[in-house]
């Protein structure tokens, strides 16, 4: 049955104080958001014109975040992707626009092919957290993050998607751990030397291929020693079912939705999201409208209803603690009445509209994310 929703529930203290000095309005709307998944370290790389970069702070950045853009909308941290782009990439928000669709995978990297651009979007990260006199910092625990906010800064964490950078010994793991990585995704959509990616299908089911190699279940394990969340995001089923059988940690998806309401491959079916639940994970919403709308179209004139439909499946499935927020921003066609992480305030209140409670909007915006983080780092 679906949770029930906490209609009048109290205001917690800790998000209060995070409110207080994140500079964050207390209005329903303006509750503080923790987001599981942007492309923004990808966006800043690809401006060969620094612009980007250089103007991050003063509002002049464009994309889906920046400073001014968090600060309004009441972002006050998230999991920063560093992705390696493939060398036959094609715009996905152009190919997913005429359903049904089957976009063909794209040519494997090589490892020497992908340290280069992951080195310098985590080079990035740390140049921003250095530019931002405190503003901005890198977090390593749930502890560094709730102390960056109670300071009124932003909470960045380090997260792979596509694990190309990482040779098969797991060398490279280390070394990106001890830089600061904490969520890992195997794989994008494309094969590895650790498994096999989802391809873009409208209509299909995500069970399409093969699962982990020898070297995946290896990069599981070796994760898990670490702490390291690995991300369920763009794996297909069978390398879904062998992270759940090999993990002993919670099962985590940083950017996904419900195949029941879109049956895109991308998206988790209503087994795989009782697979995440029992074990005490998440399932973060992904904004990408390709994998929210019914019709599996990327189009940002989609209403924010939808985006609601899928959380209230999530809710059913996962129950209240195990939904959060993955917003694919700035990797991603998102819908136009958001825009931008300045928009995060209009899905709140589209929860609030929805019957969703003080209580259930906090858990689901930033509460979930920080409690599972902590299952899965320690502390």
């Amino acid at each position: 049955m679906f949770p029930p929703r906490r209609l009048l529930a109290r205001l917690s203290l800790e998000s209060r104080i995070f409110r207080k000095n994140a500079n964050v309005p207390a209005s329903a709307s303006r509750i503080p958001v923790f987001d599981g998944h942007n492309d923004t370290l990808l966006r800043l790389m690809e401006d060969d014109t620094g612009e980007a970069f250089a103007r991050f702070f003063d509002g002049g950045a464009g994309g889906h975040i920046d400073a001014a853009l968090a600060r309004e909308g009441g972002l006050i941290g998230g999991l920063f992707a560093m992705f390696p782009p493939s060398r036959d990439s094609v715009s996905l928000s152009q190919s997913m626009v005429e359903p049904p669709y089957a976009l063909p995978l794209p040519s494997p990297l090589v490892q020497a092919e992908a340290v280069e651009p992951m080195a310098r979007m985590a080079s990035l990260l740390f140049r921003l957290a250095a530019a931002s006199n405190g503003a901005w910092r890198v977090c390593r625990s749930v502890a560094e993050i709730e102390a960056a906010n109670a300071a009124g800064a932003f909470a960045a964490v380090l997260h792979i998607e596509g694990a190309e950078a990482i040779d098969a010994d797991l060398t490279m793991l280390d070394l990106f751990h001890a830089a600061g990585l904490r969520s890992i995704g195997p794989v994008w959509s494309r094969p590895n030397v650790f498994g096999h990616g989802v391809p873009m299908r409208f209509p299909s089911s995500p069970d399409t291929g093969p699962g982990l190699s020898d070297a995946g279940k290896r990069l599981v394990k070796r994760c898990n020693e670490l702490r390291i969340l690995v991300d369920l995001s763009h794996l297909n089923e069978k390398g879904f079912d062998d992270v759940a059988a090999l993990s002993d940690a919670p099962l985590v998806a940083t950017h996904c939705n419900a195949h029941a309401v879109t049956p895109h491959s991308r998206n988790l079916t209503d087994r795989q999201l009782a697979v995440i639940r029992d074990s005490g994970g998440l399932v973060g919403l992904n904004f990408a409208t390709a994998f929210l709308r019914p019709d599996g179209r990327m189009d940002a004139e989609t209403g924010l209803d939808i985006m609601v439909r899928h959380l209230d499946h999530l809710l059913e499935h996962l129950g209240e603690d195990s939904v959060g927020l993955g917003s694919d921003f700035d990797g991603a066609t998102i819908p136009a009445a958001i825009g931008s992480a300045a928009g995060l305030p209009k899905l709140l209140d589209a929860m609030e509209g929805a019957g969703y409670g003080r209580d259930l909007i906090e858990r689901i915006a930033w509460r979930n994310w920080h409690s599972v983080l902590r299952r899965i780092w320690g502390g």
